[in-house]
C-alpha cells in the first residue's frame, strides 16, 4: 500500500524561491522541507485544540481553592512573587 500522495502546490514565486533556499541550506529536498512544514503546522494547531478543550473542561473554582489553601507549600527560591 502506497503511504504517500501527491498535491500540485502552487506557491508565489518569491516564496518558492525561499523555501529552496533554505531546504538547500538544510540538506533537504523542497518536497521533504514543505511535508515537514506542514506537518509541524498541523501538530501546532492540534495542540491549540487540544490546551483549548481542556481549558473548557477546567474548574476553576477548584484551582483557586488549591491556591488558597492553608499550610500549602511555600514557593521555592526563585519562584517568589517580585
Amino acid at each position: 500500500m502506497r503511504m504517500t500522495s501527491t498535491y500540485p502546490l502552487r506557491l508565489p514565486r518569491s516564496v518558492k524561491a525561499a523555501v529552496e533556499k533554505i531546504a538547500k541550506e538544510e540538506g533537504v529536498s523542497l518536497n521533504q522541507f514543505v511535508a515537514t512544514a506542514v506537518a509541524e503546522k498541523l501538530s501546532a494547531m492540534n495542540t491549540a485544540a487540544f490546551f483549548a478543550e481542556r481549558k473548557e473542561r477546567a474548574d476553576m473554582e477548584a484551582f483557586r481553592r488549591i491556591l488558597t489553601r492553608k499550610d500549602g507549600e511555600k514557593p521555592r527560591e526563585g519562584d517568589e512573587n517580585p
